[in-house]
C-alpha cells in the first residue's frame, strides 16, 4: 500500500510497472543464450540425433552443449542487477513533459519563510502533480535483436515448435509421452503425390484427395510417396514400374509410372487405386515433297511433323547414295569416308508444336555431296527424348547452278577433290588443259592467274607430301570463290558482303546486343545492299525499252515492287522494334526483309531496274525471231546450190569441197558459197553465245517446275545451236537446217514453260494479295515470244472458241503451222508475205 506522504503515491502504480519490466528485461538479457541452447538440444534430442551419430560424437555433442549452457547462464547471472526504485522513477520519468516526478521529490531550498514564496512553490508542485497524474507504465525493452545478430532464439524456438508438432511416438520415443505430441494422436500416416512431366502442361496429383478408386496420368509421372510413423506400419504394392526408390529408413518412395497397373498402400488408413498411365506416342515426321532446289541453289524441303505432346526438336540426316551414283572420272575411286550430313529443321519459335508444318531451307552448294544422288531420313525428337524417322527418300542433293563452261568445269574439279583426295594429280591435269590457248577464252580476266595458282598449290604440295585435308578444303574454297568470280564476275563480292551483314544481324538479334551494336550492324546491312543494288544496275541491260515507261504507267501488271526507300523503312523499323524489346516483331519483318533482298526488284526511275521476267522474255523472243531468220538463210544457200545444179552435200564431201576450194580448185561461186556458209556458222555461234548469256541472267520461274523445264529446254536450243554451227563450217547445210530446226523447237519450248511459270507466279500474287482485278490480270498474258499482246487481247473469252480444248495449246499449234508454212519457199511470195505479216508482231 502506498504512503500517503509519498509524493510519488499517485504514480505508485505505474513506478511498480515500470520496476517490473525492467526486471523482465534484465532476465531476458541474461537467460536467452542459455535457453535457446537448451531449446535446441532438446529438439536434437527429441528426433534421436544422439542415436544417429557414430561412436562417442552424442557424448562430446552433449557435453558442448552443456559446458555452452553453464557459462552462458553463469555470464548472464553475473551480469544481472536488480532495478532500484530511483532507476524506475528516472525511466519513467523520462517519458513526462517537463520532469514532474523529479519536481515531486523536490523540496524549497530558498524563500520558504516567505509567504509570496511559499505560494509560488504551492503552485508549481500542483501543475507537476497534474503533469505526473498522466504516467504510464513504461513497456519492457530487452533489445535482444541486436544482442542476436544470428536470430539464434528464434531458430531455437522453431525447432522446438517443430518437435513438439511432429515428434511421433516409438520414432521421437523421448517425446513420445509429452502431450500434444501430434503422433500420440494420429498413428502411422502416409502422404502421396504424382507429379506429370513438365512438358506435358498436367497438374500434379495429392493422392490423399483422390476419392475415386481408378485415373489416369501421363506416361512418366513421378509417383513420390511419404510414409509417418514406425518402420513396416505401412507398405507399398505396385504394378506400373519395374522397381522403387526408396531411402534408408524405407519410408521414402518414388518411382515412375511406365504402365498402366495398380497403387496399393497396405497398413492403417491405406488405399487402392487402379491407374491407368496414357501412353507418349512416337512423334510423326514426313517429307511434304522431294527435295526441290530454290532460288540461288538453296535446298528447300517442305515437311510436316506431330506429336501428342508436341515436337521439340528435328533434324534432316542427308547420306550419299553410292549405289545411284555414275562413277565416272573424278568419281571412280572410292569416295573419303564422311560422317552423314545432319541439318536442323526449322522449328516454331511460339505456339502450338503438337502438329506444324515448316519448310527446311539450307544453301548446301558447297558441300561435297552437292548436285550427287543422296538418301534423306527426317527425324523428330518430343520432350521425353523418344524419336521418330520418316522413311529413306532418294534425292539429289540440290547445289547451285554454273552455266559457264569454265566455272562449270572449276566446280566439277572441285567436287572431284573433295571426292578423294587421290584426285588432286588429274585435277592439276586438267587445270593445265584449261590454260593451254586460252586467249580470250574467259570472260574474268584474272581467271588464267588464279588458275594456274591453283596449279602450283597442288603441285608444290604434291611434291612436298604435304596435301592434306586443311589444305584441300583450302583449295576447294579458292575454286569456289573463282567459279563465282568467272560466273557472275564482281556481283559475287557485292552478294557475299550483303549475305555476311544479314546473318550477322541474325545472330545478333538472337543474342539480345546492345542497340550500339544494332546500330553498327544496322549501318552495315544499309551499306551492303546499297552496293548490291548497284551492282544490278551495273549489270544489268542498258537498251532503253521505250515501252517501259507505258508498262509502268499501266499499273502492277508484272508484278509488286519494292523501292530502296521501302528498303530502308523497313531497316528502320525492325531497328526500333529491336531497341523497344519487341524482338518478335523484329524476327518477323528481318523475314520478310530477308525474302524482299532475296527477290530484289527496283522500280525504274527510283535507282533500279525490273524484276526479271518480262525483259528475259522479250530477250528469249529476239533470239528465237534471229534464229529463225538465220533458218531462212540457211534454206536460201541450199536452195542457191540446187539452183547451180548440184545436190546438197553431206558433211565430209562439203569438207573436201572446202579443202579443194582453200586450194584454188573451185571456182569463183565455189568460193562465195564458202564464204557464206562461214559467215552463217559465225553468227550461229554469236547467237548460241547470246542464249548462253540470258541463261545466265534471271528467268522467270527459278525453282519451280516450270523453271527447271524452261531451263533445260534453253540447254538443248544451245547444244543444237552449236552442232549447227558445227555443220555450216563442214559445209553440211542439211545437217545445219535440221539442227537449227531443233533449236527453234527447244526455244519455242522454253518460251512456252516460262510463259507458265510468269502466269503462276502472276496468279499466286493476285491471291495472295486479294487483288480485285486479278481476273484482268490473269487474262493479260503474253505471246508466244513473251511479248505484250496489249489490251486489245483482253477483250476475247479464247476458252469459248474449241470447246473442250485448251485456247493456249491451241494457239501454240496454229502459230506453228503459219511458221511452217511460211518457211516454204515453194509457196507463191504473196501468200509467204500475207504469212509472214501474220507473225511479224511475234
Amino acid at each position: 500500500m502506498a504512503d500517503p506522504k509519498d509524493p510519488l503515491a499517485p504514480v505508485s502504480r505505474a513506478l511498480w510497472l515500470t520496476r517490473a519490466g525492467m526486471v523482465a528485461e534484465r532476465v531476458a538479457r541474461a537467460l536467452w543464450l542459455p535457453l535457446s541452447l537448451a531449446l535446441i538440444a532438446g529438439a536434437l534430442w527429441a528426433f534421436d540425433l544422439h542415436t544417429r551419430l557414430p561412436g562417442d560424437a552424442a557424448l562430446w555433442v552433449a557435453g558442448a552443449f552443456g559446458l555452452a549452457m553453464l557459462v552462458t547462464l553463469a555470464l548472464g547471472l553475473w551480469r544481472f542487477r536488480w532495478p532500484t526504485r530511483a532507476e524506475a522513477t528516472a525511466r519513467l520519468d523520462r517519458t513526462l513533459t517537463g520532469r514532474p516526478l523529479a519536481a515531486l521529490t523536490d523540496t524549497q531550498a530558498l524563500g520558504a519563510a516567505d509567504p509570496a514564496s511559499a505560494a509560488l512553490w504551492q503552485a508549481h508542485r500542483a501543475r507537476m502533480q497534474a503533469q505526473a497524474a498522466k504516467a504510464r507504465a513504461v513497456r519492457p525493452d530487452p533489445q535482444l535483436a541486436r544482442r542476436d545478430p544470428y536470430a539464434l532464439r528464434l531458430v531455437a524456438l522453431t525447432a522446438a515448435a517443430v518437435a513438439i508438432l511432429f515428434a511421433v511416438p516409438g520414432q521421437q520415443g523421448p517425446l513420445a509421452g509429452m502431450p500434444g505430441a501430434a503422433g500420440a494422436a494420429i498413428g502411422p500416416s502416409w502422404e502421396g503425390w504424382i507429379v506429370p512431366p513438365a512438358y506435358t502442361g498436367r497438374p500434379g496429383l495429392y493422392l490423399n484427395e483422390i476419392e475415386r478408386e481408378s485415373f489416369e496420368v501421363p506416361q512418366g509421372s513421378r509417383v513420390v510417396l511419404r510414409f509417418y510413423g514406425p518402420p513396416g506400419a505401412l507398405t507399398l504394392e505396385q504394378s506400373l514400374a519395374d522397381g522403387v526408390q526408396a531411402d534408408e529408413t524405407g519410408q521414402a518412395l518414388e518411382f515412375d509410372a511406365r504402365r498402366s497397373g495398380e497403387i496399393v498402400i497396405d497398413g492403417p488408413s491405406g488405399r487402392r487405386w487402379q491407374v491407368a498411365v496414357a501412353r507418349d506416342m512416337l512423334p510423326e515426321i514426313l517429307p511434304m515433297g522431294p527435295m526441290e532446289r530454290a532460288r540461288g541453289g538453296v535446298a528447300e524441303l517442305p515437311f510436316t511433323a506431330s506429336d501428342d505432346y508436341g515436337v521439340l526438336r528435328g533434324e534432316a540426316v542427308i547420306t550419299l547414295d553410292l549405289a545411284a551414283i555414275d562413277r565416272r572420272y573424278g568419281l571412280t575411286p572410292d569416295p573419303e569416308p564422311r560422317a552423314p550430313l545432319q541439318l536442323a529443321l526449322p522449328m516454331p519459335m511460339s505456339g502450338d508444336r503438337m502438329s506444324l508444318t515448316e519448310t527446311l531451307r539450307e544453301d548446301l552448294s558447297q558441300h561435297p555431296w552437292a548436285n550427287l544422288p543422296v538418301q534423306v531420313v527426317l527425324r523428330a525428337v518430343d520432350a521425353a527424348g523418344q524419336a521418330g524417322e520418316s522413311p529413306a527418300e532418294a534425292a539429289i542433293l540440290p547445289g547451285r547452278r554454273f552455266f559457264e563452261p569454265a566455272a562449270k568445269a572449276l566446280i566439277e574439279l572441285r567436287r572431284d577433290l573433295l571426292w578423294n583426295a587421290i584426285n588432286a594429280r588429274r585435277t592439276a591435269m586438267l587445270m593445265r588443259a584449261m590454260l593451254h590457248r586460252s586467249e580470250g577464252a574467259f570472260h574474268y580476266e584474272n581467271a588464267p592467274v588464279l588458275i594456274r595458282g591453283a596449279v602450283n598449290f597442288i603441285e608444290t604440295r604434291l611434291e612436298s607430301d604435304s596435301f592434306t585435308p586443311e589444305a584441300r578444303d583450302e583449295l576447294a574454297q579458292r575454286l569456289w570463290d573463282l567459279a563465282l568470280l568467272m560466273e557472275e564476275g564482281e556481283l559475287a563480292n557485292a552478294r557475299d558482303r550483303l549475305q555476311r551483314a544479314r546473318d550477322r544481324l541474325a545472330e545478333a538479334m538472337e543474342r539480345g546486343a546492345d542497340p550500339s551494336e544494332i546500330q553498327e550492324l544496322m549501318d552495315e546491312l544499309r551499306e551492303a545492299t546499297r552496293d548490291y543494288m548497284a551492282m544490278l544496275a551495273e549489270q544489268a541491260p542498258d537498251a532503253e525499252d521505250p515501252q517501259a515507261d507505258q508498262r509502268d504507267q499501266g499499273g502492277q501488271q508484272e508484278g509488286e515492287r519494292i523501292t530502296q526507300s521501302q528498303i530502308q523503312e523497313m531497316m528502320d523499323a525492325i531497328q526500333q522494334a529491336m531497341e523497344e524489346g519487341r524482338m518478335e516483331d523484329a524476327a518477323e519483318m528481318m523475314a520478310q526483309l530477308n525474302a524482299l533482298l532475296d527477290n530484289l526488284q527496283m522500280t525504274r526511275g527510283e535507282g533500279g531496274e525490273p524484276m526479271p521476267g518480262g525483259e528475259a522474255m522479250e530477250g528469249l523472243g529476239d533470239t528465237l525471231g534471229e534464229q529463225q531468220g538465220l533458218a531462212d538463210e540457211t534454206f536460201e544457200q541450199l536452195q542457191e546450190q540446187f539452183g547451180q545444179g548440184g545436190q546438197p552435200q553431206d558433211g565430209q564431201q562439203g569438207q573436201q569441197q572446202g579443202q579443194q576450194g582453200q586450194q584454188g580448185q573451185q571456182g569463183e561461186a565455189g568460193k562465195d558459197a564458202e564464204q557464206a556458209m562461214r559467215e552463217l556458222a559465225e553468227r550461229q555461234r554469236e547467237l548460241r553465245e547470246r542464249l548462253r548469256q540470258q541463261q545466265l541472267g534471271e528467268l522467270p520461274g527459278e525453282g519451280t517446275d516450270e523453271g527447271e523445264a524452261g531451263l533445260q529446254a534453253l540447254e538443248e536450243a544451245n547444244r543444237a545451236m552449236d552442232q549447227a554451227a558445227e555443220a555450216l563450217e563442214e559445209g553440211d547445210m542439211r545437217g545445219a537446217l535440221q539442227r537449227q530446226a531443233e533449236a527453234l523447237d527447244a526455244l519455242r519450248e522454253g518460251l512456252r514453260e516460262f510463259r507458265d511459270a510468269l502466269d503462276a507466279d502472276r496468279r499466286e500474287r493476285a491471291g495472295s494479295e486479294g487483288d480485285s482485278d486479278q481476273a484482268q490480270a490473269q487474262g493479260a498474258g503474253r505471246d508466244p515470244l513473251g511479248r505484250e499482246m496489249g489490251p486489245s487481247a483482253q477483250s476475247g473469252d479464247f476458252g469459248s472458241v474449241v470447246p473442250g480444248e485448251d485456247p493456249r495449246e491451241r494457239a501454240r499449234e496454229l502459230m506453228d503451222e503459219i511458221r511452217r508454212r511460211q518457211a516454204e519457199r515453194e509457196r507463191p511470195e504473196a501468200e509467204r508475205d500475207y504469212l509472214n505479216r501474220l507473225i511479224e508482231p511475234y
